[in-house]
């Protein structure tokens, strides 16, 4: 193998090694923050908030690891899709963390007052969109274009819930008053769950398009 090519190889393997830490780093930072509202463990939200500068970071190190692969190689078509959606995922899982991030800082608000509910949902819908994350870098890893399409399918569950969620928390609000501050931050959270799922959605379709070369964002999924 020309070195060159063998460059190029050792560094596409470096950038999805840094790209699945990312998102490990994302899931484990939903999955804390999470536990830090329904276990009412503030410190563990506050660990949260202080890991966010080493997603940052890894972030920042993707960004300038692709650029070094553009500028230095000329990637085949396949390569470059993979390098393009690596570009593409990194952000998206940054913003993942910050939404993580959110909800720690709510936690932070909420364990401070009397608990408004028993949270029976809550936990499944923020299990269910940490899940989704790990799913979704497994189908990057394995360039599996069926698992990230079947993936997809799997925010109908978090909007389901999302609604459910919503509606109690509004009757909370409707009937008590008193309700109304923890209820809304509480709303929040669910939100920020909604869009975390959201952005696995996108990466699944930018997965899709790593693979097959096929652009399926705008368009209906088959069932």
């Amino acid at each position: 193998m020309p070195e060159t090519h063998r460059r190029l190889d050792e560094e596409l393997n470096a950038l999805r090694d840094k790209v699945m830490l990312l998102g490990a780093a994302a899931e484990d930072a939903v999955r804390k923050a999470m536990a830090s509202l329904i276990e009412r463990d503030s410190d563990l939200a506050r660990e949260v908030l202080a890991e966010d500068d080493v997603i940052d970071q890894m972030e920042l190190e993707i960004d300038e690891l692709t650029i070094d692969i553009l500028a230095l190689h000329t990637p085949a078509a396949r390569d470059l899709r993979f390098v393009m959606t690596a570009a593409k995922l990194a952000p998206t899982l940054e913003r993942m963390a910050d939404h993580a991030c959110n909800i720690a800082r709510h936690a932070i608000d909420l364990n401070e007052e009397p608990q408004l509910k028993p949270y029976i949902d809550l936990p499944i819908m923020g299990n269910l969109a940490a899940d989704m994350i790990k799913a979704g870098m497994d189908a990057f890893a394995e360039e599996d274009a069926e698992k990230a399409r079947a993936l997809i399918h799997h925010d109908d569950r978090i909007d389901a819930l999302y609604n459910q969620i919503f509606r109690e928390l509004l009757t909370y609000m409707i009937e008590d008053p008193k309700t109304i501050s923890r209820a809304a931050k509480l709303l929040f959270v669910v939100k920020h769950l909604e869009r975390i799922a959201d952005y696995v959605t996108n990466i699944c379709e930018q997965i899709v398009y790593m693979v097959e070369g096929r652009v399926i964002k705008h368009k209906p999924l088959e069932s």
